[in-house]
């Protein structure tokens, strides 16, 4: 009478484990109902497969169908004969949440999360990386927002609604912030040339946003204006209209920017448009 492996069922001719196809160590004689040709009964029918054994490494915990050391797994030189049991065959099929697998990365994605949101609401400019956002202005004394009582950047604000009010509809220019900013960095330029021999690096419109499809039109005021001569920044923008009236480009020209920039009391003035 024929022998079958226990656990995948392939016949042999004598109960000499182990099982040439899988390796399982055990064996039990076949049954074939009268009739039937074996390699034709199908193994629910004709094996009973009985308990299975498997070698388990007592260290790591690693099955083998063979008694043959050491643990393939750890090295251990030492496996135990265990009952085989498919317990836990659902625990490891389950899939793992997105949730669990982010889980370890938790801190990472925080701080990116939080660098994103510094640099999203303007905490931190995109200037700092190198290559991304507009040039920084270079580093100059004196100041850029407010001085001798005088709010600058309210004067720039004055200076391009008094110009607007003097144009007619054709000429109308809106105030551009990219060629603002564009303006700042030439004045703070000068600034920091004259005062402390500094070599700024040459910048073009486009770096900062700013759509000019030729050169831009700029005017600069080095020093002209005094602080002391304003009381507020109404006149302030008085004397720079009056300055820029006549000099601030062609009707081509369809948007402006403005900077303002205080040394020692005396008031640098920088105007581009393009």
């Amino acid at each position: 009478m024929k022998w079958r492996c226990t656990w995948c069922g392939k016949p042999h001719a004598e109960n000499d484990p182990p099982c040439d196809n899988c390796g399982h160590n055990a064996f039990e004689k076949a049954v074939v109902r009268e009739g039937d040709d074996e390699s034709s009964v199908p193994r629910t029918d004709t094996v009973d497969t009985g308990t299975t054994y498997v070698w388990t490494c007592p260290n790591c915990g690693r099955d083998h169908v063979k008694n043959n050391p050491p643990c393939s797994r750890c090295g251990n030189p030492d496996l135990e004969k265990t009952e085989q049991t498919y317990d836990d065959v659902e625990r490891d099929l389950v899939t793992p949440g997105w949730l669990e697998v982010a889980r370890p990365y938790a801190p990472i994605i925080v701080v990116f999360g939080l660098i994103v949101a510094l640099f999203a609401t303007g905490i931190i400019p995109l200037s700092i990386i190198p290559g991304v956002g507009p040039p920084s202005p270079p580093d100059a004394p004196g100041e850029g927002a407010e001085a001798a009582g005088l709010d600058l950047e309210a004067a720039e604000g004055e200076v391009h609604e008094r110009l607007e009010a003097e144009r007619d509809g054709d000429a109308s220019r809106t105030h551009d912030g990219d060629l603002a900013a564009y303006a700042e960095y030439h004045n703070r330029a000068l600034v920091a040339i004259e005062y402390e021999g500094a070599e700024p690096d040459g910048v073009e419109p486009s770096d900062f946003g700013a759509d000019c499809r030729d050169a831009p039109h700029i005017r600069q005021f080095p020093g002209t204006l005094s602080t002391a001569d304003y009381d507020d920044e109404a006149a302030l923008a008085d004397d720079i209209v009056a300055s820029l009236r006549d000099s601030s480009g062609g009707p081509e020209l369809d948007s402006e920017g403005l900077d303002l920039h205080v040394v020692d009391g005396s008031i640098y003035v920088l105007y581009a448009a393009c």
